[in-house]
């Protein structure tokens, strides 16, 4: 199991030109386009950053990357479209796309630094991230502003680092990386993406009444039923410390012995998630009765058969809680059987709005999101796969299911994890405990004077 800590200290200068707008390199159409009732919950009305880096690419000496991506994305626009738009309100109070062609932000910039100073391996947090991806003045409102930020930029090794930000409400992860592999292949010289955008939002209506689909969150997605206790639980910025595992096909296996055979089959998902929130919510040595919540998003584009092609919201919220005892006293099965129960409740996106409603941030809430699958790492422009893609920051609540390959080629999932130093230490401690098939809490002294 591999244990590193991300170098967020290393410091370099980076330059940028001015940002412009890139527009379609065709006319398009003028027209609104309405979002489904998914996409209208508020927690969606956010920007979402992430970073593809790619390594130097010698066959690629003398092509500069940021001339061929702003080519490209033009190319793109003509058939995503939307993406050139602005998002609107509706008499009704719902969201459209109003397809004006205005274009995406794009900005160039060059970076005093080498893809070896970030260190090994490469997960979030990254270093001097507002340079990586700058945050244009007035572009991150989610009304009226571009609805795509992106920036290209070159470092002195001959690697790139291809930074982009998007309103969440038009598309989600799978559905940006549609987008992305398109651009990938105008960049390598294609006249027409190979899977072509539909739009079809209708499919993920509600079949309920609409006003049942308004949660509590502000624009940003935050909850306010309570957000002066919430925030006060949280530790400064200085006290966190970040650090990643990497999980290969033997600490798979050895969470796996933990699963009793009734259980049936268990997926990697399901283990390591189950076991990551037991290892956490005891790191965290918190009062018995302190409610703890899992919170992870499941893809509809299966169980609703969307079309190749759709690239919007397509993944709805689910949940489990549980008390803090319950989670530590209990067996690791029990924590497996807590996710299972709530995956297989109905889904649909009243269940989803529901959900949304129902959660409280606190220290105790794990968010994970499974990035293996996404797709981002392959996303090519010519200069081949990248050596990574994802997001490029994890907080205090939030983690992620990374794909990563180890040195030695084993293929497993990295955890990027930001916790207090402490806290961080005991997990640590408790995860090498569960892998070892040793005992939870060893520090016994310390947990039952909590419990």
């Amino acid at each position: 199991m591999l244990q590193t800590k991300s170098p967020i200290s290393l410091q370099f200068k980076v330059y940028r030109g001015t940002p412009e707008l890139v527009i379609p390199a065709k006319p398009t159409p003028y027209e609104f386009k309405q979002l489904s009732d998914l996409e209208n919950l508020d927690c969606f009305k956010v920007h979402i950053p992430g970073l593809t880096i790619y390594s130097h690419n010698p066959s690629k000496n003398g092509v500069d990357p940021v001339a061929v991506i702003r080519k490209a994305i033009a190319e793109t626009l003509v058939f995503y479209y939307p993406f050139a738009g602005r998002l609107r309100e509706d008499p009704s109070g719902k969201l459209v796309v109003e397809c004006t062609g205005e274009g995406v932000l794009f900005t160039e910039a060059d970076a005093d630094v080498t893809l070896e100073q970030f260190g090994y391996p490469l997960t979030p947090p990254f270093p001097c991230l507002d340079e990586l991806l700058f945050d244009v003045p007035g572009s991150s409102q989610i009304f009226n502003s571009p609805l795509v930020l992106v920036q290209v930029t070159r470092m002195k090794c001959g690697s790139f680092i291809f930074g982009l930000r998007y309103n969440h409400t038009i598309s989600d992860a799978a559905g940006l990386v549609q987008f992305m592999s398109a651009i990938g292949e105008m960049a390598r010289g294609a006249t027409s993406p190979s899977i072509l955008p539909i739009w079809e939002r209708h499919i993920l209506n509600a079949t309920l009444n609409p006003q049942k689909l308004k949660p509590p969150f502000t624009k940003s997605g935050r909850d306010i039923s309570d957000e002066s206790s919430n925030d006060r639980k949280f530790p400064p910025e200085h006290d966190l410390c970040y650090k990643a595992f990497f999980l290969g096909p033997a600490e798979i296996s050895a969470l796996k012995r933990h699963v009793p055979a009734h259980f049936g089959h268990c997926s990697s998902f399901e283990i390591v998630t189950s076991s990551v929130w037991k290892c956490r919510v005891i790191a965290f040595q918190p009062h018995p009765k302190e409610e703890t919540s899992l919170i992870w998003s499941v893809n509809l584009r299966s169980k609703f058969k969307l079309p190749s092609g759709y690239y919007g919201n397509a993944a709805v919220i689910q949940m489990s809680t549980s008390t803090a005892k319950e989670i530590i006293e209990n067996p690791l099965s029990s924590t497996l059987q807590l996710v299972r129960n709530a995956t297989d409740k109905v889904i649909n996106i009243e269940n989803c709005a529901q959900t949304l409603a129902n959660i409280k941030v606190s220290r105790l809430s794990y968010n994970v999101s499974d990035w293996r699958y996404a797709g981002f790492e392959k996303v090519d422009f010519g200069w081949g796969e990248a050596v990574y893609g994802g997001p490029d920051y994890c907080g205090p609540i939030v983690g992620c299911h990374m794909p990563y390959k180890s040195k030695n080629g084993e293929n497993g999932i990295m955890l990027p994890l930001c916790l207090p130093r402490q806290v961080i230490k005991r997990f640590e401690k408790e995860l090498d405990n569960m892998l070892k098939d040793q005992p939870f809490c060893r520090d016994k002294d310390v947990v039952q004077s909590k419990l």
